[in-house]
């Protein structure tokens, strides 16, 4: 039976898929749409990105996509580790410039969902780390939004694990209070 852990921020949930395994290794269900819908997450997911990353401490985000392209994701890793980010960019929210984080792995076997309305970003712990997610929407890349990975007024708490490994995008991202507010909390 899969498990569903609510996270410090309402909406961002660690799902647990369980795993058979024998001799020959193991089963899992990692998808499955009825328990999803049974624990509130009713999502049609229309693309599915896959990320490799050769060297520890890669980091890729914060991200998200302004409506009416928003997306809700659910990531996991098939290989290696990560530290996932998530930060509520929804304005009036209660929670808004917080973040929440989580450590995805394949041993682990866990996931992240995290909800439209929020911005994501990862950073790799092991080379050579794949990850794998789920979104609702198709990117759009007249939509899509970056903000500074380390923006010190969200002060998120990185791991510390060398210098970062950054495309130019991630590195020159505007910080979080540059940008106008693309969501509004309880909007639907």
């Amino acid at each position: 039976m899969t498990v569903f852990n609510q996270l410090a921020i309402p909406g961002v949930v660690e799902i647990i898929p369980s795993r058979l395994s024998d001799s020959r290794g193991f089963f899992s269900e990692v998808f499955k749409r009825d328990e999803l819908v049974a624990n509130g997450i009713a999502n049609d997911w229309v693309q599915e990105n896959h990320a490799f990353s050769t060297q520890a401490g890669t980091v890729r985000g914060l991200h998200l996509q302004a409506p009416p392209f928003a997306q809700h994701k659910l990531v996991r890793v098939l290989a290696g580790s990560i530290f996932d980010v998530v930060v509520d960019v929804r304005r009036g929210s209660p929670d808004y410039g917080k973040w929440v984080g989580l450590e995805l792995s394949a041993e682990k076997w866990n996931q992240l969902l995290i909800p439209a309305g929020f911005a994501h970003g990862f950073m790799t712990l092991m080379p050579n780390t794949e990850v794998l997610y789920k979104v609702s929407e198709p990117y759009h890349v007249e939509s899509e939004v970056a903000i500074l990975w380390n923006d010190p007024d969200i002060g998120i708490s990185w791991p510390d694990i060398g210098p970062p490994h950054l495309s130019d995008k991630d590195r020159y991202a505007p910080a979080l209070a540059a940008h106008e507010p693309v969501f509004t909390y309880g909007a639907s």
